[in-house]
């Protein structure tokens, strides 16, 4: 059988990889070099890409899920011509502060679409990416959104439930431009594949309604035949590409030390000698080279004509569309916000903290086209679904998706929307269940992605559910997250306030967290200025005197603050109420605000129905607090604060308590 003449350039991803391994004396070979004729497929025929504008915004979008291989993409970059992922960037793989770093770090403008590492999450990223195309697809017309997503993918990603939860929703809506290549290899990292597993893993994307091709993952013109038939297909397409991990290599080949095993110069040697690769390390044949290049520029037509399309597109058509792909927020937006505002103080608009977030959503729904929401399953007690319809298999134009009971998929969806850009990303359920969105929570602070996060049934308020839905150590543990804003909000004027900084917050996400239960005001009479904005300030000062004490609370307990503030006040002794709905915000703050909020020589109470770590940040060496001491328990919210001693009662107990010690 003749060699495909594009085998010399997948041995140049080949070589470029083990030089660079054995160079940092350590990396992960088996997807690189596994791999290299599957992506050579790829990127010779079939990518729409071009890297003189890597953020062209219609390109195609390219994810290695399988990040440790992260080798195969930064050959990819360099040899096709990004102009940051040079030569002397791979030779200095895995060092600190190179491009090409150990798993590929979210930079779209030098061709890396996501972080990828935690397996599962890559493949989860590019079918949120494809959701991302097919609504703005709808929007925009064909001419100027059409695009396609693949995603390399390795056992361990379909491996991890994340994968499964991808499979069964991107088959059941029909996402026909997404496309996976499985490194089928029968490889992991503790060997074969085998010992964990025994199902037909094709077998489970073609139950899922996937269009499914296997193949030879080392006969190029047979996957770039596939590729040509997943085109041609109305379902997403899973290419199962079976292939040898470590090609190449004579000592490790097709066995376990394929995946990562240390490579040495003999290595190299053997591989360049078994290969016929006569070439020194690092060194690509300058006719090897410029084929690659040409793969490079071979769109630059095309990309030209669609900067002509969008040119062309009516004015306030195109205006729209270059908004929408700035990520700048419609003119005059908060204006809808404003009578919502005005009215949030009046007793009557007390209604529960998650339905006041859905009645501002609804509102945002009317002026903001490029939201898209994403809900576990929970319709009907989160009520997010206002002003929209669902996206479906034959309508892409709703912005809502049902994600069904698969949490860590919507998470790590919500991440590849926001990576693909032009939508912005809300994914909602209740708080307890942000741990199975946990990873991907973490992928979004680290890429500094602006995910939406919306979290209901925030405490042990929501009552008879019992303590697996009373999240009372979350809090904090989202709040130790660099990069996340956590906000709790106290009422209907502090959620207006909060899901305005939420949505023009663009360096990170953010984690609006809402209660079940009915919020009172707690904010007595419009004010236009965002107090909240500062992440916490002082709601009541003190009126009988001098401040002695300080009740600091969140979210439903603000209320009790207020209550217990009243009782003290009564009793002579001056108290004053702080509101906190955003920690991080408030330590943004200068150290002479951030004194002036918290007063300084007095008695601190923390008021939160939750765990108490991480309060003592603020309550300092006098401080008290007033919440949860471990677990919930089942029971009627009203109950369960009394049973827990969450009282206003209790509250002024504590400061008692701490002024009478402070007399000693």
């Amino acid at each position: 059988m003749n060699e495909h003449p594009l085998q010399p350039l997948a041995h140049a991803i080949r070589f470029l990889s083990i030089d660079a391994i054995v160079r940092a004396t350590e990396g992960h070979q088996g997807v690189p070099l596994g791999m290299a004729e599957i992506a050579t497929a790829l990127y010779a025929r079939h990518l729409r890409f071009n890297p003189a504008a890597p953020t062209w915004w219609d390109r195609d979008r390219v994810v290695l899920s399988n990040g440790h291989g992260s080798m195969l993409l930064y050959c990819l970059l360099y040899l096709t011509g990004y102009e940051h992922i040079t030569l002397e960037q791979v030779r200095s793989f895995r060092e600190f502060g190179s491009h090409c770093a150990g798993h590929p770090e979210y930079a779209p403008e030098l061709g890396i679409e996501v972080t990828t590492g935690p397996l599962g999450q890559g493949i989860a990223n590019a079918f949120g990416m494809a959701v991302a195309e097919a609504y703005l697809n709808a929007r925009f017309g064909d001419d100027i959104v059409n695009h396609r997503t693949y995603a390399f993918v390795g056992d361990g990603c379909l491996q991890e439930g994340i994968g499964q939860e991808m499979i069964s929703l991107a088959g059941h809506l029909r996402l026909h431009k997404l496309t996976l290549l499985w490194d089928d290899n029968q490889i992991t990292d503790d060997g074969k594949t085998e010992l964990s597993i025994s199902e037909n893993v094709a077998e489970r994307f073609r139950v899922a309604g996937w269009h499914v091709v296997e193949v030879d993952g080392h006969d190029i013109q047979a996957v770039s035949r596939a590729l040509d038939a997943a085109q041609a297909s109305d379902r997403p397409s899973m290419i199962a590409c079976r292939t040898v991990i470590g090609r190449g290599i004579p000592r490790v080949q097709g066995q376990r030390g394929g995946h990562s095993a240390r490579l040495y110069e003999d290595d190299a040697q053997a591989a360049r000698e078994l290969l016929q690769w006569p070439h020194a390390p690092f060194d690509v044949p300058q006719d090897i080279l410029a084929q690659w290049r040409s793969f490079g520029q071979r769109n630059d037509a095309q990309h030209q004509q669609w900067q002509a399309r969008v040119q062309a597109l009516p004015a306030a058509q195109r205006a729209e569309f270059e908004r929408v792909m700035r990520g700048e927020l419609p003119s005059g937006w908060q204006e809808v916000l404003l009578p919502f505002k005005r009215r949030a103080h009046e007793p009557e608009q007390a209604q529960g903290g998650i339905l006041i977030s859905a009645a501002i959503n609804k509102l945002l729904a009317e002026v903001m086209p490029e939201r898209m929401v994403g809900c576990a399953d929970l319709e009907a007690p989160t009520a997010h679904k206002g002003g929209l319809h669902a996206f479906t298999a034959d309508d892409r134009s709703g912005a809502y998706v049902h994600c069904g009971v698969r949490e860590h998929l919507m998470g790590a969806m919500a991440n590849g929307m926001a990576a693909h850009g032009g939508v912005i990303a809300l994914s909602v359920t209740y708080l307890a269940f942000s741990d199975y969105e946990r990873p991907a929570m973490r992928m979004s602070a680290l890429m500094g992605l602006p995910v939406k996060y919306v979290f209901s049934h925030d405490s042990i308020g929501i009552g008879k559910n019992g303590p697996t839905h009373q999240p009372v150590e979350i809090l904090a543990s989202l709040r130790a997250m660099p990069n996340m804003l956590v906000m709790r909000p106290a009422d209907a004027t502090e959620a207006v306030e909060c899901w305005e900084i939420a949505m023009q917050h663009r360096s990170g996400p953010v984690s609006m967290v809402f209660a079940r239960q009915a919020l009172p005001p707690v904010r007595r009479q419009y004010e236009a200025e965002n107090r909240c904005a500062r992440g916490g300030y002082v709601l009541h000062e003190a009126q009988c005197g001098a401040r002695q004490v300080t009740l600091l609370a969140t979210g439903s307990e603000v209320a009790l603050a207020c209550a217990a503030r009243a009782q003290l006040e009564a009793a002579g002794i001056a108290t004053a109420v702080v509101s906190l709905p955003c920690w991080e915000l408030f330590d943004q703050q200068d150290t002479a605000y951030r004194q002036q909020v918290l007063g300084e020589q007095t008695v601190r109470v923390g008021v939160e129905a939750a765990l108490r770590f991480g309060w003592d940040h603020y309550l300092g060496a006098r401080g008290g607090f007033v919440g949860m001491p471990g677990f919930g328990a089942p029971g009627p919210a009203d109950v369960l604060y009394r049973h827990f001693n969450i009282t206003a009662e209790a509250v002024v107990a504590e400061a008692r308590r701490l002024l009478l010690q402070g007399t000693h």
